[in-house]
């Protein structure tokens, strides 16, 4: 970042990022340069339409492929480490992750698919994912994956609307300890999906069966046409690369198409500048194939860095798997969830007290807001001089809005900085620019990453409504955020489930933050219940094992919530759950909640990592009328 930075004449972050937002189109042809994204046929034009976020014209005329920048890199030193919760451990150089990316290229050939074609993955975190997904892109076919975890109904809900013509699948999967044969769900989506014509079985866990009832299934080394030469298909800069998903929990799940140079320029930028990665890197994400962040991790490669993957429990071996892995890897960059951080601080686990943690020099985290008690407790107990960098985007734009500065203070609370390029700013209610109070993060500016289109949205209304309806030309993305003085931004929750007692507008991030500071509680959800003509905040709470929900805990409950926060804030009911319903990739689900407790139905439980989970919302006495 320091060096961009005094390549182009900037002493400051924040001239540097205005420079990066007013005149756009030098800077992302500058990243491009810095970053050594090469383009088999240059653009036309940079930025042909710069007053429209939805078709901007990035790069027009320009041609290039997002595999051929991943795999970039020759020779003996490791592309891809595996490391599985039996102990499992597979290296991949960069030299046998080209070999194998051209085995399974030829056979996608050999199956029919053209530059066009959709191939997904049902499959853990593994490198036969990364293989199957470079393999597709690199012939300009496009990509899509889900996780193992995800039902039948789930994965067709998704994958049937993209008509894919192969399907990339596990023959098992482990987590916490148990292995989960996932046969059955797979014979289950290729029946249920017509337009596939070949299955191809990956042996993920050794010892489980791989045959199958499918007539049209193969093995993965029955699959690939070894000998095979490395190709690249040149394709337009918004090509498809990956069809995304929203999550699904108020209907069928939107796809979202992103494409070949967005993706790259975008989280090129993210790797390389905002978080300093370089070919010594070991670069860890804990992820599944079906959340955003597997994308993001995989273009480490683009960067020369290591990548190091995970697929199981990330509380295996009493919460300390990770750090087993980051020891004896050498990871320089560890990524992960705020709710997983909360985790370590709940069980009482100080890695830096048990591991030699010495190569570790960053700390991401993403999917939740990071709580500023969070903030103390990395810094005490994993690390005092890392970067923790608690960064927010999403699936919309397969990147981030606000992300990490190497070269900027960590201040409690807060996300470091806006992303360069991005035109980020806090929107009141009349779309007025604000800073120092909450409001709707937009962007006002386009963007290379936002998505190309909507799959099945031919003249773009879904898209359009999406993003643009609340603030005409300007990207909502959704989310309630504060942008601070010092230039950082505090996200303060979904705007949607934004809670809204006497007309006061308030962040469920905010509550969570003050009541899982309590070492009784385990976690938390807050919904707005309609209340006599008005609404009345719920709050609904794991405790500990052992721990009873009685009057003196919700008073303290109360006083934490009261004396952070404002009285707004303090929960007018306090209610006991054993377990809170959560998307596949972590994310807890105020809406589906709140339709429970009012009587409304919850439209696509399928989306739900515990679909059950609901049950402990509904009819619930204490929310009937006193």
């Amino acid at each position: 970042m320091y060096r961009f930075m005094q390549l182009h004449g900037f002493d400051n972050y924040d001239a540097l990022h205005r420079w990066s937002i007013d005149d756009s189109p030098a800077f992302w042809e500058a990243l491009c340069d810095f970053c050594q994204i090469h383009f088999d046929r240059a653009a036309d034009t940079t930025l042909a339409r710069p007053d429209n976020i939805m078709d901007a014209g990035w790069f027009e005329g320009s041609q290039l492929n997002f595999a051929a920048h991943l795999l970039r890199h020759a020779g003996s030193a490791p592309a891809v480490v595996f490391c599985g919760e039996d102990g499992t451990r597979t290296e991949m150089s960069r030299d046998e992750l080209r070999v194998a990316v051209a085995a399974v290229a030829a056979a996608l050939r050999g199956s029919g698919v053209t530059a066009g074609d959709r191939v997904v993955g049902y499959l853990p975190n593994c490198p036969a994912a990364i293989v199957a997904m470079l393999a597709t892109t690199s012939m300009g076919a496009i990509w899509s994956s889900c996780s193992p975890d995800f039902g039948v109904n789930g994965v067709v809900d998704r994958f049937a609307q993209i008509e894919p013509k192969v399907l990339f699948a596990a023959n098992a999967y482990l987590y916490n300890g148990k292995t989960c044969d996932t046969r059955a769900a797979v014979e289950g989506v290729a029946g249920a999906i017509a337009s596939i014509v070949r299955t191809v079985i990956v042996p993920f866990v050794g010892a489980a069966a791989t045959d199958t009832k499918l007539a049209n299934a193969v093995s993965w080394d029955e699959y690939l046409v070894r000998g095979a030469e490395l190709e690249f298909t040149p394709v337009d800069f918004n090509h498809p690369l990956y069809i995304m998903y929203s999550s699904g929990t108020t209907g069928v799940p939107k796809c979202i198409v992103h494409g070949h140079g967005g993706t790259l320029l975008q989280q090129s930028k993210e790797h390389v500048l905002h978080t300093g990665v370089t070919p010594t890197d070991k670069l860890f994400y804990f992820t599944t194939c079906g959340w955003m962040m597997w994308n993001w991790l995989v273009c480490g490669l683009g960067s020369g860095a290591t990548l190091i993957l995970f697929d199981g429990a990330p509380f295996f071996h009493d919460g300390r798997i990770l750090w087993d892995i980051a020891e004896r890897e050498g990871i320089t960059i560890f990524g992960t969830s705020a709710k997983y951080i909360a985790g370590l601080e709940k069980a009482g686990i100080r890695p830096r007290d048990e591991y030699a943690l010495t190569d570790l020099r960053a700390v991401l985290s993403t999917g939740s807001p990071l709580a500023p008690a969070s903030f103390d407790y990395v810094y005490d107990a994993i690390g005092s001089d890392l970067q923790l960098a608690s960064i927010s985007g999403g699936t919309d734009i397969l990147s981030c809005f606000a992300l990490g500065n190497p070269m900027l203070p960590v201040r409690r609370g807060e996300l470091q900085c806006r992303g360069l390029g991005m035109a980020t700013e806090i929107f009141d209610d009349d779309g007025n620019s604000i800073i120092a109070e909450r409001g709707e993060l937009v962007c006002t500016r386009p963007f290379p990453s936002a998505p190309v289109e909507f799959w099945n949205d031919p003249d773009g209304a879904r898209y359009h409504a999406a993003y643009f309806e609340r603030f005409p030309g300007v990207w909502a993305h959704g989310d309630f955020a504060e942008l601070t003085q010092a230039g950082g931004l505090i996200i303060h929750g979904r705007s949607d489930a934004v809670l809204n007692p006497g007309g006061v507008r308030i962040g469920t991030a905010e509550i969570y933050r003050q009541v899982e500071r309590l070492p009784e509680i385990v976690e938390s959800i807050a919904i707005g219940q309609n209340w006599q003509g008005d609404v009345r905040v719920v709050l609904f709470v794991v405790l500990r094992e052992g721990i009873s929900l009685d009057e003196d805990l919700r008073a303290r409950i109360r006083k934490v919530v009261r004396d952070s926060t404002t009285p707004r804030h303090v929960p007018a009911k306090i209610i006991a759950v054993a377990e809170i319903p959560r998307t596949k990739s972590g994310k807890i689900v105020e809406l589906a909640v709140r339709s429970v407790v009012h009587g409304e139905a919850v439209n696509n439980t399928a989306a739900l990592a515990n679909p059950d989970a609901l049950e402990y919302f509904r009819d619930i006495p204490d929310l009937g009328m006193d």
